[in-house]
């Protein structure tokens, strides 16, 4: 009796770990399978205390918990401090913070990877999306008033016939989106209200024009074209809270107007920029920076803007790989705008690649210093064997390498053939190598096939020269052609939207 006592009390001890801090569940590796036990549909966000991003988080995510628990919804809202909790985030495979993860039905293993923006609204959509009916029905108009106020964006049915043809259409393609809610309504007072006289699909939005109408053939491929091209405004800020959406998004190509706030014409500038942005919709997402936030100091840097150089309009594309473009005037007006995204549109802009000026003494150290305009030259010389670090003056692991560094370059000063070098990619970049993390180490074998190897060994003297001495074979692998695999979530990095790892799990890389 007295052993079953025992255990009773360890396991309400152990349902009684699960505590609430605004509305949040506190998990651990002790409580945790109990925690999916008791609540089916668990979103868990792995965080650091340190970590800002996951600061910026927390209320949102308090406030998307007790959203939930004030509807008496089922769904809850769990933390882990993975920084206390190492072996839960190993598990998981957590390598930066915060990591979002949903798991649905109790199932411990798999969970889906959260994919949608970092406000409140964004994180409650996006949840009732997952646990519930794509499309919503919508009884009467005050059913349809109540959720047009409650949501930034969402998309309106409106068919006579809910098992029709075009109402499967749009069934089907509101299974395919995650973080805008559906509803669909019969109801004859519903469409009055809207002035909607046929079956039709309406997006509502609380800016730019209110309301899009769909206009076209009904096909499940148009009415997410459509819906993509209209659910952001014409000209969208950079934020923390915005990027997920901005960079989550299919439209790949961005233009970037970097502007103070505080500038005196900004409202002329912006007005310009927005009134551009409507001939691009669905091509071209038009986004704003504002270039005195410190948090957008990293952005400035990797176009090779300074502070003081703005206002200015960048032009990135997130495809295969990122190709920025620069033009040719610093107007920001309406008609140069739209000049330049017209002639990026039919392909008639080439890629605008930075250079820092060769410095007089980049021959003079061990470690020679290349720059875009002699990294041809000096990596491809067919007579010399020549290994390149690719580095960013902010980073690390960079600053970590340094001395390692230095010292390969003196043992090789005196070679004859192999070259020892650094480039900063922040400052420059070249069409022959792409450069998604740093450092970046590859190796450019004498010869006059332009091969470059990929350096995958021990950052080490030991390990740097038995690759060197081998010819490139002890330690590297060749360099794929297609290499950059950057893409906008390496670009959100660069404001740092999500926080790395700084311990033991720590890959040694810095993303861009």
């Amino acid at each position: 009796m007295l052993k079953l006592l025992v255990l009773f009390t360890l396991a309400v001890a152990s349902r009684a770990d699960i505590t609430e801090e605004e509305d949040v569940l506190v998990l651990k590796k002790t409580n945790f399978d109990e925690a999916l036990g008791a609540h089916p549909d668990l979103l868990v966000e792995f965080y650091a205390p340190w970590c800002g991003h996951c600061k910026a988080l927390a209320p949102e995510y308090a406030k998307a918990a007790g959203m939930l628990k004030a509807e008496g919804s089922a769904i809850r809202l769990g933390k882990v401090d993975a920084t206390e909790e190492t072996e839960l985030a190993q598990e998981y495979g957590v390598r930066g913070y915060p990591t979002i993860k949903f798991f649905k039905g109790g199932e411990k293993e798999s969970p889906k990877e959260y994919s949608a923006g970092r406000q409140a609204d964004d994180i409650v959509n996006w949840l009732k999306k997952r646990t519930g009916p794509a499309v919503a029905p919508l009884a009467d108009v005050a059913a349809a008033e109540s959720l047009i106020s409650d949501n930034e964006v969402v998309v309106i049915g409106f068919f006579k016939d809910a098992a029709s043809a075009g109402a499967k259409v749009f069934e089907k393609a509101a299974d395919a989106i995650d973080d805008i809610p559906f509803a669909m309504t019969s109801d004859e007072a519903v469409f009055t209200n809207y002035e909607v006289s046929q079956d039709s699909v309406v997006l509502f939005k609380k800016f730019d024009e209110g309301r899009n109408t769909f206009d076209g053939e009904l096909t499940k491929e148009n009415l997410l074209s459509f819906i993509k091209a209209n659910q952001l405004p014409l000209v969208i800020e950079f934020t923390e809270q915005t990027a997920p959406k901005i960079f989550g998004g299919d439209i790949k190509s961005h233009i970037l107007m970097f502007l103070p706030k505080g500038a005196s014409d900004f409202d002329d500038k912006m007005d310009n920029f927005k009134k551009a942005a409507e001939g691009f919709k669905g091509q071209i997402l038009f986004i704003f920076i504002d270039s005195d936030v410190d948090d957008n100091q990293r952005i400035l840097e990797f176009f090779g803007l300074k502070r003081e150089e703005c206002p200015a309009v960048r032009l990135i594309t997130l495809e295969d790989e990122m190709t920025k473009y620069k033009p040719e005037s610093d107007e920001i007006t309406k008609d140069s705008i739209t000049d330049f995204c017209t002639r990026f549109v039919e392909g008639k802009l080439k890629p605008h690649l930075m250079s820092q000026d060769i410095p007089e003494d980049w021959e003079k150290n061990p470690v020679k210093v290349l720059v875009g305009k002699n990294f041809e030259e000096v990596a491809f010389d067919p007579k010399k064997n020549v290994f390149v670090e690719f580095y960013a003056p902010w980073c690390g692991h960079c600053k970590q390498l340094t001395p390692i560094w230095e010292k390969l370059g003196e043992k090789y000063k005196d070679s004859e053939d192999i070259v020892v070098a650094k480039m900063d990619s922040t400052a420059n970049e070249i069409e022959s190598v792409k450069v998604h993390s740093f450092p970046t180490l590859k190796f450019f074998p004498a010869g006059d096939e332009r091969k470059v190897i990929d350096y995958n060994g021990e950052r080490t003297l030991e390990g740097f020269t038995k690759f060197l001495e081998s010819g490139g074979k002890e330690g590297g692998s060749p360099a794929a052609e297609d290499d950059d695999d950057l893409d906008g979530e390496d670009l959100d990095d660069v404001d740092e939207g999500q926080d790395e790892e700084s311990d033991g799990e720590d890959d040694g890389h810095d993303e861009l």
